[in-house]
């Protein structure tokens, strides 16, 4: 049911360069009269959302609230990549279960708390 995300940021170059890496993708700046945005790849028509990196005064890092699970296909190559990118694992690799797989925790380069979830 997720259409869109947002994810707050401070320094919209220092996101862009952590994400492109954590991800290895690009990340396309798009700018609204003034808010500034960061647009993740669009998924091509394939189920799932996409979203944005933010860059707006009423937006504000956080490791509370809301939180967003990228899809990943093993969970530990982006965890892998997080610290060198300038961010933080929260939380390794966990089995959620036979059925559900695996997920892992990190920080970002702005303080955000965002999720990561796989089946292998």
């Amino acid at each position: 049911m997720v259409g869109w995300f947002e994810i707050p940021v401070n320094d919209m170059q220092r996101a862009k360069t952590f994400y492109e890496a954590v991800f290895k993708v690009e990340i396309r700046d798009v700018n609204f009269g003034g808010l500034k945005m960061g647009w993740f790849p669009d998924n091509n028509g394939a189920y799932g959302a996409t979203g944005t990196l933010i860059k707006q005064e009423s937006y504000i890092p956080s490791q509370e609230g809301t939180l967003v699970y990228f899809m990943s296909e093993n969970v530990e190559d982006e965890l892998d990549r997080v610290e060198a990118a300038g961010g933080k694992v929260y939380q390794p690799k966990t089995k959620i279960s036979d059925e559900h797989g695996f997920m892992g925790v990190f920080i970002d380069s702005e303080g955000n708390r965002l999720a990561l979830h796989s089946n292998a």
